[in-house]
């Protein structure tokens, strides 16, 4: 097993949606490592906090508003980085949102702002960052956040489920395109399980569907692993070379398999017993 430290320490970690849940483990362990820290964040009372909880503990950190959604908000946050830190040797694209309930009651306006939060914001990561990643000419590395959700279908989170297919197969499309454009740039997906968090909270959906789900997902949580623990396992697997970057390999090799058979049968999906 290759050591975190020898492969990400020294370099500057740049994450949205770094000031609560998987961000903001990500952002501390990294700090852990020796990393210099930019963190990106709507909220931006999470965000100093967080930055100025690891500048108190040695790190160089910033915290830059960030809305994920416009492209122009995203590129400021990069170009501080890069004026401020340094060249990024490790961008993760973090920032998500999540939305419960069936899916012909869910607002166009909510359907929307999934999209342009878990796929979109990503996008506008990787086209921000990718030419500058590929003009500093040193090694560096892209995470983008898909999800246990991104393997396979669930009923009343439709919305999120589908962001996290699209960000996975836009994560998978990027690692052949940066290889084949040559650069010197390693790509991964983060495919998180349950992980404690304040997604849940924030999430849209009003429905009794969506309180359905959304009560649901509140039992998962009581026995979500702690962001920490899952950054260190993250990061772990990156070190060692791994493209999918799982909280639970378990669980998700458990739906990567089923996921497998399913399209290998051309079986249609199945509604779980407990739901």
């Amino acid at each position: 097993m290759t050591d975190a430290r020898s492969v990400f320490g020294g370099g500057v970690l740049a994450v949205t949606g770094g000031g609560s849940g998987v961000g903001e483990g990500l952002a501390r362990y990294g700090a852990s490592l020796g990393m210099k820290v930019a963190i990106a964040d709507i909220d931006m009372e999470a965000a100093r906090a967080v930055a100025d909880d690891l500048v108190a503990s040695g790190t160089d950190a910033i915290a830059v508003h960030t809305d994920v959604r416009d492209a122009g908000s995203v590129d400021a946050f990069f170009a501080t980085v890069y004026d401020t830190l340094g060249p990024v040797t490790l961008a993760i694209n973090n920032a998500g949102v999540e939305q419960f309930g069936y899916l012909w009651e869910v607002p166009a306006e909510d359907w929307q702002r999934v999209l342009d939060i878990n796929v979109t914001g990503v996008f506008n990561g990787v086209r921000s960052v990718v030419p500058r990643m590929a003009e500093a000419g040193i090694p560096a590395h892209i995470w983008n956040l898909s999800s246990i959700g991104g393997i396979g279908a669930a009923p009343r989170q439709a919305p999120y489920i589908v962001s996290k297919h699209s960000t996975l197969a836009l994560t998978e499309c990027l690692k052949l395109e940066v290889e084949a454009a040559g650069y010197d740039i390693t790509v991964a997906a983060v495919l998180p399980g349950p992980v404690v968090s304040r997604i849940f909270e924030r999430a849209g959906g009003d429905s009794e569907a969506g309180a359905l789900e959304r009560e649901a997902m509140f039992k998962v949580g009581e026995s979500a692993m702690p962001a920490l623990e899952a950054a260190e396992r993250i990061f772990a697997q990156a070190a060692d070379g791994a493209f999918y970057l799982s909280t639970h390999p378990e669980m998700t090799g458990y739906l990567m398999n089923g996921r497998a058979e399913q399209l290998r049968a051309q079986s249609a999906p199945q509604l779980p017993v407990e739901a």
